[in-house]
């Protein structure tokens, strides 16, 4: 991996101006690794009265079920105070809850303290959301379709308006790249990005257009393995993991053979898992699959709590999802060992991007774009145009 140099690389936050700090949910309840809980936690909140409707959502500062706020972008959720809510749960919708594990969260703002609608208001199809990841041995940037709820760091859309318009960009960089002889396209800007960052979020620009060429090569990799929106990621027929024992009904315990390069959860068993994909460590130092396995088993919300209400046993949805993270993570560990192939050893200084205009970027770029064309639904149903 690119290593920390002083060779005046400039910033990410240069370079991609506009970022969102992460949503910041306030409680735990309204994120699940499955939908069906979120509804009967949402019917649980609901079927309580007063006190205990209070007590059951958990109030903070920020919320509680008196506070008046709008509606989700999307449209997502309701406006009615959540005291007096009734009707079902709003439909779940995917995220990115953890690195490499998605999940499932009611997309409503009555039960997040901070929504950040920003980012919703620019989620789409077409939307990539650049996620900060600093502390991580490997990986100190991340790449998702799904809306990121990781923290601490900052998120940065690809695009600063929906359908992919408008690039999120300093400006005049695409035409500097071009006139370096390189695909000014935005996605293959990030794909570069992924694979040249360092550590300290610098990222070197060359000027030779193979090692660019190569860079976006291992870059766009990454995005397919990262994004997975398109055509499934698939090992080799003879590296492909597979379920070569039964696994229990509520597994408790996750163990890796590293010999025989197999998972267990309890009795059942998973294999081949190459050792590349049991070491995967998030930015904490824990490893991705130990993570995902333990928000899938974790019985630690006390009795009453919303969180409680859980699968009461093991989904068969999760264990397409185990296979494929393994899949995922293996293929991602042989693109990051690619990428001590990229040698730029010469490079586009901040100081020259300063003397081409191209920073410092104007502060509008560090806004979020007006892209609001209709009313969205404010507290009590009242509408406001903003």
């Amino acid at each position: 991996m690119p290593g920390v140099t002083h060779d005046d690389a400039p910033p990410l936050a240069d370079l991609m101006p506009w970022s969102v700090a992460p949503p910041r949910l306030g409680r735990g309840w309204p994120t699940a690794p499955d939908p069906a809980s979120l509804k009967a936690r949402w019917d649980a909140l609901l079927k309580a009265d007063g006190a205990d409707r209070e007590a059951l959502f958990e109030p903070t500062r920020s919320r509680t079920v008196h506070s008046a706020v709008g509606q989700l972008p999307g449209p997502h959720g309701g406006t009615r105070k959540l005291a007096r809510a009734s009707g079902p749960c709003p439909e779940p919708v995917r995220v990115l809850a953890a690195p490499f594990d998605e999940q499932w969260l009611i997309p409503d703002q009555r039960l997040i303290d901070a929504a950040r609608p920003e980012l919703w208001r620019v989620a789409d199809d077409a939307q990539v959301f650049a996620v900060e990841t600093p502390d991580a041995p490997t990986w100190p940037l991340l790449a998702t379709s799904r809306l990121p709820l990781l923290r601490p760091g900052r998120i940065r859309p690809l695009y600063r308006r929906p359908g992919g318009r408008e690039p999120n960009m300093a400006p005049g960089l695409p035409d500097l790249l071009r006139a370096l002889g390189h695909s000014p396209d935005p996605v293959d800007f990030l794909a570069w990005t992924l694979a040249a960052v360092r550590p300290d979020l610098s990222v070197p620009l060359p000027r030779d257009p193979e090692v660019w060429a190569l860079g976006v090569e291992l870059g766009r990799r990454a995005l397919w393995l990262l994004r997975r929106d398109g055509e499934r990621p698939r090992l080799p027929g003879g590296r492909r993991p597979y379920v070569r024992a039964p696994l229990p009904a509520r597994p408790l315990t996750l163990h890796y053979d590293r010999d025989g390069e197999t998972l267990h959860l309890d009795e059942g068993r998973v294999s081949p898992v190459p050792p590349e994909a049991w070491d995967f460590e998030t930015a904490a130092g824990v490893r991705v699959l130990e993570q995902w396995f333990a928000q899938r088993t974790a019985r630690e919300a006390g009795p009453g709590a919303l969180a409680a209400i859980r699968p009461a046993a093991w989904q068969q949805s999760w264990t397409s999802e185990l296979l494929e993270l393994v899949t995922v993570l293996t293929l991602l560990a042989e693109v990051g060992a690619r990428r001590a192939e990229l040698r730029v050893a010469r490079q586009v200084t901040a100081t020259e991007l300063r003397e081409a205009g191209v920073l410092p970027v104007p502060q509008t770029a560090r806004r979020p774009a007006t892209v609001l064309d209709h009313h969205e639904e404010g507290p009590e149903g009242q509408f406001a145009l903003i």
